[in-house]
Order: C-alpha cells, then sequence, then structure tokens
C-alpha cells in the first residue's frame, strides 16, 4: 500500500489491522478512505473514514452483521450507528488502548459506491470493479442551496429573538450556533469556491470571514446574545447579496423590525 505521508504511525497501525481482517471476508469487495486520508492532511487528531464495498448479493447480511464483523477487533473500544448525522449506514468506533483513534465505517453496496461526497482512495480491493464505478462519477460535496435558506431564515431569526426575549439564553446559543453553521459559514465557504463544509477548519481556510463570524460567538446573557444575533443578520445580509434568490422582504421587515423592538 502506499499510503500518504501524513498518516500518522498510530493510525497506519489500525489501518493495517482492519484491512488484513476485512479482505478476508469474501462478501467484502473493496475498501476505500476518504477525508483527510484522501487529501492527505492527516495528523493525530484525525479520524479513519473507511468506505466498505459490498457485493450487492451480500450487502442486507453484512449491514446486520456489522457489530459482529466489528467486534473481531481486540483493540475496538466503543461502536454505533449514524443516525443522528443522517447516516445509517454508518458506524462510529473508537479504537486503541494509549493511542486512541476514531474510525468510521461506512458500508455500502458496491452498484452503490459511485454516490460520494468526498474523494476516497481506494487501499484495497478484490478485482477492478470498486475502482471503475468510482469512474463512473466524481465526488460532489452538496452545495448550500441560498434560495432554501432565504425561504428559512427570518422564521429563523425571528425564532432565535424569541428565545433571547424569553431569557432562554443557552437555546439562543445553540440557535446561533445553528446559524453558523447551516447558513452563514456554507454561504461564505462557497462563494469563495471551497467546499461548503459548515465549520469545519473555517479558520484555516476563510481567516478573514473568521474574524467576522467572532462577532457571533455570544454569552448566555441578553445584551452579548442580541449583539451576536444582529451581527449574524448583518453577516446573513451582506452574503445573501452575492447570492441569486428571490429575497422575501416582507418577512425580512417584519422580523428586523420585531428584533429591533426586543425588550
Amino acid at each position: 500500500m502506499n499510503f500518504p505521508a501524513s498518516l500518522p504511525l498510530s493510525h497506519e497501525k489500525v489501518l493495517l489491522n482492519i484491512v488484513s481482517k476485512l479482505s478476508n471476508d469474501q462478501r467484502i469487495c473493496g475498501i476505500g478512505l476518504s477525508g483527510s486520508y484522501a487529501s492527505n492532511t492527516m495528523d493525530i487528531y484525525s479520524d479513519l473514514d473507511f468506505v466498505i464495498a459490498i457485493e450487492p448479493e451480500y450487502y442486507q447480511e453484512i449491514m446486520n452483521q456489522r457489530f459482529d464483523i466489528l467486534n473481531q477487533f481486540n483493540d475496538l473500544l466503543a461502536a454505533f450507528t449514524g443516525e443522528h448525522v443522517g447516516e445509517p449506514r454508518l458506524v462510529i468506533t473508537l479504537f486503541g488502548q494509549r493511542e486512541l483513534v476514531h474510525v468510521d465505517f461506512k458500508f455500502v453496496s458496491l452498484e452503490d459506491a459511485a454516490e460520494r461526497v468526498d474523494e476516497t482512495k481506494i487501499i484495497w480491493q478484490r478485482d477492478e470493479r470498486l475502482n471503475n464505478i468510482f469512474q463512473t462519477k466524481k465526488p460532489e460535496y452538496p452545495a448550500p442551496d441560498g434560495q432554501w435558506i432565504e425561504d428559512r431564515i427570518w422564521t429563523w431569526i425571528h425564532y432565535g429573538s424569541t428565545k433571547i426575549a424569553r431569557g432562554e439564553y443557552f437555546e439562543a446559543l445553540d440557535f446561533i450556533s445553528f446559524l453558523r453553521l447551516n447558513a452563514l459559514s456554507p454561504l461564505a465557504l462557497k462563494q469563495a469556491g471551497l467546499k461548503p463544509s459548515g465549520v469545519r477548519t473555517i479558520e484555516k481556510r476563510l481567516p478573514d470571514f473568521t474574524a467576522k463570524l467572532c462577532r457571533t460567538v455570544a454569552t448566555p446573557d441578553y445584551t452579548s446574545l442580541k449583539s451576536a444575533l444582529k451581527y449574524c443578520i448583518s453577516l446573513y445580509i451582506e452574503l445573501q447579496e452575492n447570492e441569486n434568490v428571490i429575497t422575501n422582504e416582507k418577512a425580512k421587515t417584519a422580523c428586523l423590525a420585531y428584533f429591533d423592538n426586543l425588550d
């Protein structure tokens, strides 16, 4: 195997153990790694993001046996499924003893392997079929839909305003975090031509925008939260001007007035 130069030794040991065991399962036809492995940007804090391609006729059988398969690893510490991130095919695990490594396993039928959001490097395959499947389609990270955000943003702003007014400060903190993750950061990254992956490494990728984003970070008190939400609004309006969307001026005017009149 040709490993990326950035692969830490701790991760390499886990990787080799996983590939050694899973490649002996005749139902598995290929193993890939995506994320920072594929982009050669790993460090000791990185995850290993496995894609396990399965012969289609054995897919449901493997899905039913995922935990039995993973329990063969002596250094497996914990494992659970990924419904909370919208990916039920995913098993999120922790490996190791002194050196801990986060490992994600996404189990996919070979015929569905082309549908991927990130570049995936094949590290083992039984034949050339996984490679051939990957050749049929390029990875495509979902871009934020400016119109989808515009259709929702002012109702969201009203919701956040009510939380501040009512004194539900920790809910308001969560709401502002939601705006950063689902609207402000993805739009800014997309407009900069970068992968719109929420707030992930935005400090490094968009330092100038991050300086603005810092003004949306609040403490759980009225004055701080209102100031942070006000800056979220101005930041969104700035970003929205670069989007080809139909604006909801009526909702915008009403919600801005509501926010300005908070007690």
